[in-house]
């Protein structure tokens, strides 16, 4: 019992020591880059040894794999899972395009939207790392698509709506929001996201 209490003990902080680090790495690299991760950098904005973030991460490009997942599971918490609890197509939709403009205009992540900035960065590098960021955006936007087409089949949007292109133009304007109330620090240009929102679902 007593070992058995004492590897439950471990685990517990491995556990916390991880969230930790996964906290400060999403914010890192929403901010530097996913290149701009470091061990070394993590270590010191953490207050754990060097050794101990290999360990629980081992290579670099491992710690960005584990900062994708981590910044996708924070994202469905504060965009897609308020979704599930609106009734019909049309409320969800207008949940998600608001629960989006939040978590971007709140600064969830420091640097704004990870993904914007992961996709930015990583478009034109091949690899895992980038594979990862793609196939989260591809969860994204099949959940918008899924979404537009519920609202569809429950005629709460045009029968004719075309949901591949209202998909496209809906998150294009989240992202610009996101990009140019980054680069002139300003609110303004969420308040003009609404404004064409609104306008592509009448």
């Amino acid at each position: 019992m007593a070992t058995m209490t004492t590897i439950d003990g471990r685990r517990a902080r491995g556990d916390t020591s991880r969230r930790a680090v996964m906290r400060a790495a999403v914010d890192i690299a929403s901010v530097e880059g996913l290149e701009g991760l470091s061990i070394g950098g993590l270590a010191a904005g953490t207050s754990m040894s060097k050794g101990g973030v290999v360990a629980l991460f081992g290579t670099k490009e491992q710690l960005q794999l584990a900062t994708v997942a981590a910044a996708s599971d924070i994202f469905v918490a504060h965009v897609v899972t308020p979704v599930l609890a609106a009734k019909g197509g049309r409320e969800r939709l207008v949940v998600l395009i608001e629960g989006w403009l939040r978590y971007s205009e709140t600064r969830v992540f420091k640097g704004g939207c990870f993904f914007a900035a992961a996709s930015a960065e990583l478009g034109s590098r091949p690899g895992p790392v980038r594979d990862a960021v793609a196939e989260a955006m591809r969860e994204w936007q099949q959940f918008v698509r899924r979404t537009i087409e519920r609202a569809v089949a429950g005629g709460e949007l045009d029968e004719a709506t075309d949901a591949a292109q209202l998909t496209f133009e809906i998150t294009s304007l989240l992202d610009g929001a996101n990009d140019m109330s980054l680069l002139f620090d300003s609110a303004e240009p969420y308040a003009q996201a609404r404004v064409a929102l609104a306008k592509l679902l009448r």
